[in-house]
């Protein structure tokens, strides 16, 4: 139905952590009626690289049936949410990559207006999440978009206690995301499709 809001869940992940965290927001955006579409962003490193980490070199290969993302992505989507893993405190080089590449459409204005939020992991506790979180909401602000953040608007929030998105702690990749993690994911993909349909409804308006 053309009403029906379209969210895209577009992240990167090495060894599976993040995309688990992505099948989660895509899994809730759509019990809530969304269009939904589940994207992975191109991988930079070489293959000797992936091939020399066991999780890694799995993971990739779990996943090549994942589509990549692409700039019409973003156009058709109401509600793009992001998800990365942490490289010293800012996305990873991967995200940033395609993030890059959008330099078209925010001059053509085709950004503006649109909902966005984001999820995160770490391999360490205290490893940059919020700043991680923060670091694509300047992006979002750059393109005039409609930020939609957790905060603390559900009682499991005040457990898994970041208000900014959902963020896990891997240990490295050991740990998948857990029950805390998978919730705030719900509840952040949850707020960005109801925030998305009220903006949907008011702009046709």
């Amino acid at each position: 139905m053309a009403d029906r809001v379209k969210v895209a869940v577009i992240y990167y992940s090495a060894t599976g952590t993040t995309y688990q965290m992505a099948q989660a927001a895509c899994e809730t955006a759509g019990d809530v009626g969304a269009d939904v579409r589940l994207r992975k962003v191109r991988e930079l490193a070489p293959d000797e690289a992936i091939r020399s980490n066991s999780g890694w070199h799995a993971h990739h290969l779990e996943t090549q049936d994942v589509p990549e993302a692409m700039l019409d992505d973003l156009t058709w989507a109401d509600v793009v949410i992001f998800g990365t893993p942490t490289r010293y405190g800012v996305m990873a080089a991967q995200l940033k990559q395609f993030i890059d590449t959008t330099g078209p459409l925010w001059a053509q204005g085709a950004l503006v207006n649109k909902v966005y939020s984001a999820f995160c992991t770490t391999g360490t506790s205290h490893g940059g999440q919020e700043t991680t979180l923060t670091s694509l909401f300047s992006v979002f602000y750059h393109w005039g978009g409609i930020v939609v953040t957790p905060g603390y608007t559900d009682a499991s929030q005040f457990i898994a206690g970041n208000p900014y998105g959902a963020s896990h702690t891997s240990n490295n990749g050991e740990v998948a995301p857990d029950d805390i993690a998978l919730t705030a994911t719900a509840l952040t993909a949850r707020r960005a499709v109801q925030i998305g349909a009220a903006v949907k409804k008011g702009l046709a308006g």
